[in-house]
C-alpha cells in the first residue's frame, strides 16, 4: 500500500494558492487534498482550515459525507465568529445543494433558517468593517424570496390516545 508524504513548511504559501486555484477551477477534491496536506504539518493554519471547509462545502451536492466533514473541520476553528460564520456557510450550501430534491422543501427551508441564525450570531461577533455575515444573510433572504415554495415543515397532526 502507498503512504502519504509530508509537504515541507516552506511550501505552505504556494500550496494555499494552489488550493484556491483548484476551488476556482471547480476541483474541490484537489483543493481538499492540498488543505489536508497543509493541516498535517500545521494543524493551526486558519487559511488551510477555511479553504478545507469551503472545498468540502463545494462537494455537498456530490458527496453526502461532505457536510458532516465540513462541520467537523469547523469545530477546529478557534474563534467564535469563524465557527458561526462558516457553520452558516455550510448550512446555506447544504440547503441550496438540496433545493429542488423531491420532498426536501421543508428541509431546505429549515436549513436556510439555521444558516440565518448563524449569520446573525456571526454579525454580533464580527469586527468593525466585516460585513461578510450580512452579505450571506441577504443572499439567503433573497433566495427564500425567489423560492416562495420553500416553507417550514408542516407539523404532523397527532392522533389522540384513547384510554380504555
Amino acid at each position: 500500500m502507498f503512504t502519504l508524504k509530508l509537504i515541507s513548511r516552506d511550501s505552505v504559501d504556494g500550496s494555499l494558492a494552489k488550493a484556491e486555484r483548484y476551488r476556482l477551477l471547480n476541483e474541490p477534491n484537489e483543493a481538499e487534498s492540498i488543505c489536508r496536506d497543509i493541516l498535517e504539518i500545521d494543524a493551526a493554519n486558519r487559511e488551510a482550515r477555511v479553504s478545507l471547509i469551503l472545498a468540502l462545502t463545494d462537494q455537498i451536492q456530490q458527496d453526502n459525507r461532505a457536510f458532516s466533514s465540513a462541520m467537523n473541520a469547523i469545530s477546529g476553528l478557534e474563534g467564535a465568529y469563524d465557527r458561526a460564520y462558516y457553520s452558516g456557510i455550510a448550512w446555506e450550501r447544504r440547503a441550496k445543494a438540496c433545493h429542488g430534491a423531491k420532498g426536501r422543501s421543508g428541509d431546505v427551508y429549515e436549513w436556510l433558517v439555521k444558516a440565518l441564525r448563524l449569520f446573525e450570531e456571526a454579525e454580533r461577533l464580527r469586527t468593525s468593517g466585516n460585513d461578510d455575515s450580512i452579505l450571506r444573510w441577504n443572499a439567503c433572504v433573497r433566495f427564500l424570496d425567489r423560492h416562495k415554495e420553500l416553507q417550514p415543515k408542516a407539523e404532523e397532526a397527532r392522533e389522540p390516545i384513547l384510554s380504555e
